[in-house]
């Protein structure tokens, strides 16, 4: 793969407008700095909590914008391929318009999510195989019922919907000097990343992702993209093998670093944000803290945020991993 050019597919002005669109439930999510962790992580800490809405994550602010413009063309019906959030997110904001929404997922994918895609009204396929497998099946029924294909991170409006996550730490203006973002498909790292860049350079801006789920980080790290032929994590949100070009380029604009973190890590992050922040999160969303707890030394004596994006999570699953 080529370099890529020094130009990004998101728009600033675009993000600005798109807060006009989506509704407010899924704007403004609390941020603030969680004073109980610092003793255990040795650093300062600040948390955005993306799990105060409707869908507990981060992706009803991209599924505003979708179901919005399907709402207002032609064709209103959408279907999408899901690990879980954004397929809820996309019932919801579907439900709300009067759209015909279908999601594919794996039949592995955490049951409480597929459970809450049924209540929300979509229609839900479920595949064997994982996240790609699904994304196969989801573009096969976009071609044969020619409806519209909803795509993480490849749809500009996944990535400029998470963005306004970056508006809102932007304009906060907290004295932090890094945010660690989850890293999955990369619609909330890019999005993030390219609002911060813009606002706030002088903010690191730091991935994480699952050493049992690497494929974003490799293809960061060796600036072309780099597939692989499983995952092995407990972070099913972010658990793809086959990183979108043009995605990467985005990213590549935008992170200063990219991180693998063990699965134990993440647990242990899981448990820190129940016991001392009083959170219920999914794997996903401890992932910033896992990077604190592996190199307590880079980040001591900072200020960092974390970025909270989903607490959608099966009961059982979760009072094994943080033996409640």
């Amino acid at each position: 793969m080529e370099p890529p050019m020094q130009q990004t597919r998101l728009d600033t002005g675009r993000v600005h407008a798109a807060r006009r669109v989506i509704d407010p439930v899924f704007l403004g999510s609390p941020l603030y700095r969680c004073e109980a962790l610092e003793p255990v992580l040795g650093c300062a800490v600040s948390v955005k909590l993306e799990t105060a809405n409707p869908v507990r994550s981060f992706k009803g602010r991209a599924t505003e914008l979708i179901a919005d413009g399907l709402a207002g063309g032609g064709s209103r019906a959408a279907v999408c391929a899901s690990a879980g959030n954004l397929g809820q997110a996309l019932a919801w904001s579907g439900r709300g318009r009067g759209l015909d929404v279908t999601v594919v997922a794996s039949r592995s994918a955490p049951a409480a999510k597929l459970d809450r895609i049924r209540a929300l009204g979509a229609r839900l396929e479920l595949v064997d195989g994982d996240f790609d497998t699904a994304r196969e099946r989801a573009a096969d029924i976009a071609r044969h019922d020619g409806v519209r294909l909803v795509e993480d991170s490849l749809d500009i409006e996944t990535c400029e919907g998470a963005a306004t996550i970056g508006l809102e730490l932007a304009e906060a203006a907290p004295p932090f000097d890094a945010v660690l973002v989850a890293l999955g498909g990369g619609a909330m790292a890019t999005g993030v990343g390219h609002v911060l860049k813009d606002l706030a350079p002088g903010v690191e801006v730091i991935c994480v992702q699952p050493l049992g789920a690497p494929a974003m980080t490799l293809s960061w790290r060796e600036r072309r993209v780099v597939t692989t032929g499983s995952t092995d994590t407990i972070a099913d949100g972010v658990a793809g093998r086959l990183p979108i070009p043009a995605v990467l380029d985005d990213l590549l604009l935008v992170a200063d670093d990219a991180v693998l973190v063990r699965e134990a890590s993440i647990v242990a992050g899981m448990r820190l944000l129940f016991e001392h922040a009083g959170l219920v999160v999914e794997p996903s969303a401890a992932l910033g803290v896992a990077a604190l707890l592996e190199d307590p030394a880079r980040f001591a004596g900072r200020h960092v945020v974390t970025i909270v994006c989903g607490g959608n999570v099966d009961p059982a699953a979760y009072r094994d991993w943080i033996g409640a």
